[in-house]
């Protein structure tokens, strides 16, 4: 997303706003497009005049209007904040566009040469990507667990229907930001839902157990931010329902991991197996593959979905279940 025309009043009508230097190619779309929870994400909104999203800080809550101009090769990204949140939102907003993602590791002509074709040439023509860092635990949490064991059409679908009736609307939502564009809940929010509405919103009391467990420790949860991907992942897992998949899609996000691996994926091993050898795996099998670019297995396995590789269908699919009839 590119926009070069900013509506110089919307600017200025913002709480705070920061301009940005990537110091090199920058895509927005392509490195925040991992936060989002499809398409219909209530949390976010790219229209014209930028991409918008919404999301709770320790101040209050903030939404940002974020937008990409100047020499593609050198480009700057304008970001507007709105709300009680909006100098806390600005002064995270570089880590959410990934100004700690280093590449040069993995960029080194020797660490290239040991890569597959499909990889180096996958990370020729997408040099704009970064890896974003939220360091918002809970907000990235929630979301997950509700994925985990089902389709994501399943966890979208629940997700949006929690967010339509219990998000906030976000701030300036309806006047400088688009209308609609709401804040997921806060741990005291999600905590007050209903079992029913849980069941309204097809998820199982398993998953919602879960939920619950996890913002019950939301304070400390909040705090991992602060911890290495390793250390957080492993302190995550005490929670009762939070495995190694859960936290490896966690951290990808909140801390820009460049090398967590969802293990237990439905997909993921036999994806990657296919790529690599043309023939599907297990987690094990995967996790072998991978071994030779420890440190960046994640940034190999982006690299290899914006290959354009397609797995061959094999296998049974994982069959869409609606917990609202039981």
């Amino acid at each position: 997303m590119t926009i070069t025309d900013v509506p110089a009043g919307l600017a200025a009508a913002a709480d705070a706003s920061l301009r940005w230097h990537p110091g090199g190619p920058f895509n927005l779309l392509q490195t925040l497009g991992t936060l989002m929870r499809g398409n219909g994400d209530p949390a976010f909104a790219s229209r014209p005049d930028g991409l918008w999203m919404s999301f709770t800080t320790p101040d209050g809550p903030a939404t940002l209007r974020l937008t990409v101009s100047g020499d593609p090769r050198e480009p700057s990204v304008d970001v507007q904040a709105w709300g009680a949140g909006a100098e806390d939102a600005i002064s995270t907003s570089p880590r959410l566009l990934g100004s700690d993602d280093d590449w040069s590791g993995f960029d080194h002509p020797g660490f290239h040469a040991t890569l597959p074709r499909m990889v180096v040439e996958a990370r020729r023509r997408n040099l704009a990507l970064r890896l974003p860092a939220t360091g918002r635990m809970v907000d990235s949490l929630v979301p997950t667990i509700l994925e985990q064991k089902v389709t994501v059409i399943e966890a979208r679908r629940g997700y949006r229907y929690l967010m339509y009736r219990f998000g906030t609307s976000a701030p300036a939502a309806g006047a400088a930001a688009p209308a609609g564009l709401l804040v997921q809940p806060t741990p005291e929010q999600w905590l007050r839902i209903p079992s029913w509405e849980w069941h309204k919103a097809g998820v199982g009391p398993q998953r919602s157990a879960t939920v619950m467990r996890a913002v019950r420790s939301a304070v400390a949860l909040e705090r991992l931010a602060g911890f290495t991907a390793a250390e957080a992942s492993a302190k995550m897992q005490t929670i009762p329902g939070i495995g190694t998949w859960t936290t490896a899609e966690v951290v990808q996000r909140t801390h820009g991991c460049p090398d967590s691996i969802a293990v237990g994926d439905y997909h993921l091993a036999a994806y990657v197996g296919a790529a690599l050898t043309g023939r599907r795996t297990d987690d094990a099998g995967m996790l072998k593959l991978l071994a030779p670019w420890a440190g960046h297995r994640q940034r190999v396995v982006r690299m290899i979905g914006l290959s354009g590789f397609r797995k061959p269908t094999f296998g049974p699919r994982m069959t869409i279940q609606d917990h609202r009839r039981h």
